[in-house]
């Protein structure tokens, strides 16, 4: 069982925290220091390609929300004032938070004019020139936007102008998606066979690897969460540090999620899908953890807006989105403050939607986990205790296992005084195919 004393060492390794530091640059975003764990890594970058778009199952999406709040207060703003420089690039990095590259150009190319000097301006400009595939402007600003960097910002931004600069010597991608990843730092990821090998690179090309590419990848992912090269890009990386499986849930995402359809790409993801498998199978799973060291569990550090979410109804069920469950903090004595909201709901009939995963080896069950992400392996990827839900059905009522996304309904109990149980339960819950 998973008890949320560990959730605080959790806690603690967010302390060291930074503003978003290159690529999009919004006041109201707070970042871990990089490289985050893998697993954690997914999820916001999940949530942030997310928030680009409207949810098309009509679900709260809390992220997009706090962007569209913080959209209208800085556009407010405009119809009595003049923005200032900074108010100017954190709008323009929220239109490309929400989507709307064409509409940060629009503002943020005059404000580069009038604040030639502004760091901000100048990264978030030739992000949003990359996201309307305007790469030569896009590689201009981002020239400044090195120029202009604090000094600890630099690599970041040298590795986003790089970026961009790879791509304009071959703008067109190929049918299916691309064929290879961007070549960022000199590297074949191979193994000593000059073939793929699941876990493993060949030391020669080892030995290229800067010591924070997985750091500078996944912040690049951070910036371009909808880039799907940059996804495959770090799932490589996965692998060089013999973590297959992230490797493997990375490239599966390229397929699931992007519908990435290149050959190289789908026999390189089949081999260290096949790999994980395996090492799910073997008993000692401490041992297949991987090399990579990480500085944080996730990424994303600043909690959502409470304000913005729905009324609570009393007399239906109330859907329960995951970053309020992953807002719960817990203290060195393992005692854990919920959100306002979340203790609002305590006790009232909630829906979310999520994975479903067995607490036994049986065909049909009557209590189960409920995760925000699928895991392959539970010993290897065990989810923050934030990350899931103990649902138990209705009496008399049995489940079999499924895959993909199911929604749940049940009562909510929050857990505030037994450190060795899980943090959320749902009571008397139903199971319904999510929408």
């Amino acid at each position: 069982m998973i008890c949320f004393r560990w959730l605080a060492v959790v806690v603690c390794s967010l302390a060291s925290t930074l503003p978003a530091i290159a690529g999009v640059h919004y006041s109201g975003e707070v970042f871990a220091e990089l490289p985050s764990r893998p697993s954690g890594f997914l999820v916001d970058h999940r949530a942030l390609r997310a928030a680009g778009y409207e949810r098309p199952d009509g679900l709260p999406s809390p992220l997009r929300d706090d962007y569209l709040a913080a959209a209208v207060r800085l556009e407010k703003h405009t119809k009595t004032r003049a923005l200032s420089a900074d108010e100017r690039a954190d709008l323009g990095a929220v239109y490309i938070r929400l989507g709307k590259p064409d509409k940060a150009v629009n503002l943020l190319a005059p404000a580069a004019r009038k604040f030639p000097e502004h760091f901000r301006i100048a990264a978030n400009l030739g992000t949003a020139f990359q996201l309307i595939g305007d790469l030569e402007r896009a590689s201009s600003f981002l020239e400044e936007a090195v120029r202009l960097a604090p000094a600890k910002w630099k690599p970041f931004e040298q590795a986003h102008l790089k970026l961009v600069q790879l791509r304009l010597k071959d703008p067109r991608p190929a049918k299916g998606g691309p064929t290879s990843v961007d070549d960022l730092f000199g590297v074949k990821y191979i193994g000593e066979s000059g073939e793929a090998e699941a876990g493993k690179l060949a030391a020669a090309q080892s030995k290229k690897l800067p010591a924070d590419a997985v750091a500078l990848i996944q912040q690049l992912a951070l910036w371009l969460p909808a880039d799907a090269r940059l996804l495959w890009q770090l799932g490589e990386l996965f692998n060089a540090h013999a973590d297959v499986r992230s490797a493997a849930a990375c490239l599966d995402g390229c397929v699931t999620e992007f519908a990435l359809a290149s050959p190289a790409l789908r026999k390189r993801r089949q081999l260290y899908r096949s790999a994980a498998d395996e090492l799910a199978k073997k008993p000692d799973h401490e041992k297949h953890r991987g090399t990579l060291k990480v500085k944080s569990a996730r990424p994303l550090v600043k909690a959502f807006d409470e304000s913005l979410l729905p009324a609570i109804q009393n007399d239906k069920p109330n859907v329960l989105p995951w970053p309020v469950l992953s807002a719960t903090s817990v203290n060195a004595k393992g005692q854990p403050t919920f959100a306002k909201y979340l203790e609002q709901l305590d006790g009232k009939t909630v829906t979310l939607t999520g994975f479903m995963q067995p607490v036994k080896d049986e065909l049909a069950f009557s209590a189960f986990l409920l995760l925000e992400y699928p895991v392959g392996c539970w010993f290897c990827e065990t989810p923050d205790p934030t990350g899931l839900i103990s649902v138990e059905l209705k009496a008399g009522i049995t489940a079999e296992f499924r895959k993909g996304l199911v929604k749940v309904t049940g009562r909510l109990v929050l857990n505030r005084d037994d450190p060795e149980s899980y943090l959320f339960q749902l009571k008397d819950a139903r199971i319904g195919e999510a929408d």
